[in-house]
């Protein structure tokens, strides 16, 4: 997979439309920014709310068993791991856009573009880093990938040439999945629309130099819910797999080579494959913990059923939700009808609808797709799921294959 952002199929001109190269240098500078705001916003802020206690109280919290102020000291060193792979993000980021890490050019200055919810989708981007590519995140891959996995397998089973199949990941978040169906042997795209998650990816991808190059805290900076301190500070190693060794290994004897099989669109989903250009392009599009956000499911359906060839597959699996229940009845703003607003599509379309599984089943039906199976999964499975915590959130998802017609 290349790293060059101008190989990314669909991706905007970030540096021509005044708006991505915001949401572009605002997801850079959050990356930036990760080890001074984590250190600030977790560990400072409690060393100060601890010093206003008594001092009779924070003296004897000081001490033995508790042990507070060193136990803040143990946080910060894990934030420095953290800070540690989301400075790796960074580079590989700005290497492959092409800026520097001081520009000259105000104009190319990505520097303080972040704001408060672009470090919070840093801080998250590397907390998934537990889920997809740690060794300790397995459970919660086999509990919502390997059914969809299994899935394509069956399907395709009898093709006698695995390259030939084209299967699209729309949501494909940091990569995992589009890596294990491509060391499968078949032809992938992902798709993502979150500069948070390609950058990320592209680290994972594309220049993590061995497995466990890292080492992750997932959940130190979470102080709520925690049984021992222990759990708090639980430390993983990341990539838990070397990306290009694998896909190197999973090409012998093969025709085409995994790099040539792989590859990442950045671009809202319904824009894109709902073109005439990706008419009947895929085999099968593959959806994990994906449909919910959409903010109008039935836009979702068009671009797959765009997107599928004629008896493809849409396989999915994952919770309902819904990311848009709190919109307003205009655009994201609340912003009443204008023809501008008119001009809309895809994510920044105004509207919303929140729909129960039930529904999204007749919805399938009506709109060309058979429903070949489905299933309200029985064994939870959970999202960046700390097992220790005293607070358990699990989901039963909802698994479907659904044919075009």
């Amino acid at each position: 997979m290349a790293d060059d952002p101008a190989e990314w199929n669909g991706v905007y001109d970030a540096f021509t439309d005044p708006e991505e190269k915001r949401v572009l240098f605002a997801a850079l500078d959050s990356f930036r920014q990760y080890r001074r705001t984590a250190h600030l916003n977790t560990t400072h802020r409690r060393r100060r709310n601890f010093y206003a206690l008594p001092t009779a109280q924070w003296q004897m919290l000081a001490d033995p068993p508790f042990n507070f102020l060193a136990n803040l000291d143990r946080v910060d060193e894990a934030i420095d791991a953290n800070a540690n792979i989301a400075s790796a993000i960074l580079a590989a980021g700005l290497q492959s856009f092409g800026l520097g890490s001081e520009p000259e050019d105000p104009a190319m200055d990505w520097r303080g573009a972040a704001t408060p919810s672009d470090m919070n989708k840093a801080r998250t981007t590397i907390r998934q880093f537990y889920r997809d590519w740690s060794a300790e995140g397995k459970d919660e891959r086999r509990a919502c990938y390997e059914p969809v996995i299994q899935d394509i397998v069956q399907e395709f089973a009898a093709w006698p040439d695995q390259a030939s199949v084209r299967i699209l990941v729309p949501g494909a978040g940091l990569g995992r999945l589009v890596f294990e169906l491509c060391s499968r042997g078949y032809t992938v795209e992902g798709n993502e629309i979150s500069y948070h998650q390609l950058i990320a990816s592209n680290w994972a991808l594309n220049h993590a130099t061995h497995a466990g190059q890292f080492d992750l805290y997932p959940f130190a900076l979470e102080f709520s819910n925690v049984i021992r301190k222990e759990d708090q500070l639980q430390m993983v190693k990341v990539p838990d797999v070397h990306p290009g060794l694998a896909l190197e290994k999973a090409s012998e004897g093969k025709q085409v080579h995994a790099f040539e099989r792989m590859s990442m669109s950045a671009a809202d989903f319904v824009t894109l494959y709902g073109d005439e250009r990706h008419r009947s392009m895929f085999d099968a599009v593959a959806t994990v913990f994906f449909i919910d956000t959409a903010p109008n499911f039935l836009r979702y359906i068009e671009a797959v059923r765009n997107c599928l060839r004629s008896t493809g597959v849409w396989v999915n699996l994952g919770p309902l939700l819904w990311h848009f229940g709190d919109r307003g009845p205009g655009n994201k703003n609340g912003e009443a009808e204008t023809e501008t607003k008119k001009q809309k599509s895809g994510i920044e379309e105004p509207g919303s609808i929140e729909l129960t599984e039930e529904e999204i089943s007749v919805l399938l039906a009506s709109s060309g797709f058979v429903i070949e199976q489905r299933e309200i999964r029985s064994e939870g499975s959970g999202y960046i799921h700390n097992r220790k915590s005293m607070l358990q959130n699990t989901y039963k998802t909802s698994h479907w294959i659904a044919r075009k017609t």
